[in-house]
């Protein structure tokens, strides 16, 4: 009696059970968003080094390649977000309101209609067990007066002591109990014959209601088995052609690459198969040929270039790649500079590589597909101009009349690349110490870390708090 109670219990636990799966789900769905998320920011950042870095030709498509990989994937991993929750995790939700009914005195009908058909079903056999348990207690109790009886009417007869009338009172005691050992024990055997008609009726009913719990069970069971292959289904992207297409198209790109062919484009472009400008000669003239120095250059120009400058000259780009210089007035510069800085990262795009290991992948390359290269040479170190003895400041070749001023550090608000061989290159970030203040062209002197001394523009740099 009442071991019912356990099935009905499985009706609250499927209901928990919905959610448990729900829950699953939800945050299975939370890793692949977080996994494209970083799949894209890995192949943003990468792509971006890769693009700017010395490597060229088919072997640097093989390795973007690999980025492409990435953001392909990271569509496909925010596809299987999008399945388990609009799909899976929609339906188990619908399921389980459809499914289980809650009460307004709490508790969900089905539990309830449940508890009540089995309780209704037990009642009548329960009630006869009842009896049946009774009828047994007082059985037992009649035989063990019965037995006391007896004993106590032996023990008198070997006791002279007890007149006659106390004797037969003993003995009437004795039979008295024989008979209510009888009619107990017929008592008894009565209620549970009954109570044996009654099992029949009792099991049959008792069937009834708990195979209606097992039919509401079932539909849960297959419900959830429905839920986890769709759910298979969706996290298996092994079975998705676009998914194999990635990998086989990854492989293609790799294939592709030609050591032979990057050689004889590198010949063609940066070696001695590139278009040479042989020194000819030039008739002298006044207007044509009048040599601007730096500074009249700079002064004449009508803004500030923010970006690296591409080699001129002869010198052949390389396919594919394209550089973009944004020009600003030079009265726009301090603005620029005073609210953000359109060239650092985004610090809030959730990226969980920390800030001095992006920093650290940022510098992997120690130069740039675009980098100048002085165009002067000579014979002699000593009419190197940035020979080591320059650097450590036994000469300076920057000196001028102007008088010294004290020492500031600064750091650089933007790349810059030096234009001419007196000029410094730096990135977006590094520090450097300067030497003399701004002039009226808006150019300052300063000393790189590597003791390397040269002009740049002033309003690339800000003071090191």
């Amino acid at each position: 009696v009442g071991n019912y109670k356990r099935t009905v219990k499985r009706i609250d636990d499927g209901h928990r059970l919905c959610n448990d799966l729900m829950n699953c789900i939800h945050e299975r769905a939370r890793i692949e968003k977080v996994y494209a998320q970083q799949l894209t920011e890995w192949a943003k950042r990468w792509k971006q080094l890769v693009e700017k870095g010395p490597q060229y030709g088919t072997v640097e498509r093989a390795w973007c390649a690999f980025m492409s990989e990435a953001e392909k994937v990271s569509e496909l991993h925010l596809e299987v977000k999008g399945s388990l929750m609009n799909e899976d995790f929609e339906k188990i939700k619908n399921w389980q309101k459809e499914a289980f009914h809650k009460q307004m005195m709490g508790g969900f009908k089905e539990t309830k209609e449940a508890e009540d058909g089995f309780r209704k079903a037990q009642k009548p056999w329960a009630k006869k067990l009842k009896e049946v348990e009774a009828a047994k207690k007082a059985y037992h109790a009649a035989c063990k007066e019965e037995k006391l009886a007896i004993s106590r009417e032996t023990n008198s007869k070997a006791d002279p002591a007890l007149n006659p009338e106390q004797l037969k009172k003993l003995q009437d005691k004795v039979e008295r109990s024989k008979q209510d050992v009888l009619k107990t024990k017929e008592k008894y055997e009565k209620s549970l014959k009954e109570l044996d008609n009654a099992t029949p009726q009792y099991m049959e009913n008792m069937e009834q209601v708990f195979e209606q719990c097992q039919q509401f069970e079932e539909k849960r069971l297959r419900f959830f088995r429905e839920v986890l292959l769709e759910v298979q289904k969706h996290l298996d992207l092994s079975n998705l052609a676009s998914y194999k297409n990635i990998y086989r198209e990854l492989e293609q790109n790799i294939k592709t690459a030609d050591a032979v062919e990057d050689l004889r484009w590198f010949r063609a472009n940066q070696g001695p198969g590139m278009s040479m400008n042989w020194p000819q000669f030039e008739e002298w003239s006044a207007d044509l040929n009048r040599t601007l120095s730096r500074r009249e250059k700079k002064k004449a120009s009508d803004g500030v270039t923010l970006t690296g400058i591409n080699q001129t000259g002869d010198q052949v780009s390389q396919p594919n790649k394209h550089s973009s210089s944004l020009s600003v007035q030079s009265n726009t510069v301090q603005s620029v500079q005073s609210s953000y800085n359109p060239f650092e990262d985004e610090e809030d795009t959730g990226s969980t590589v920390s800030e001095k290991e992006d920093n650290k992948i940022k510098n992997v390359s120690s130069y740039e597909k675009n980098q100048s290269y002085p165009t002067d040479w000579s014979d002699e170190e000593s009419n190197n101009p940035f020979s080591s003895t320059d650097a450590n400041g036994d000469t300076n070749p920057f000196d001028e009349d102007t008088p010294p001023a004290m020492e500031v550090r600064v750091r650089a608000l933007y790349d810059y690349e030096g234009q001419e061989q007196d000029e410094l290159s730096f990135k977006a970030g590094d520090e450097l110490t300067k030497m003399e203040n701004e002039d009226e062209q808006g150019w300052c002197k300063g000393r790189l870390d590597n003791g390397q001394v040269g002009l740049y523009p002033a309003n690339y740099v800000e003071p090191i708090q």
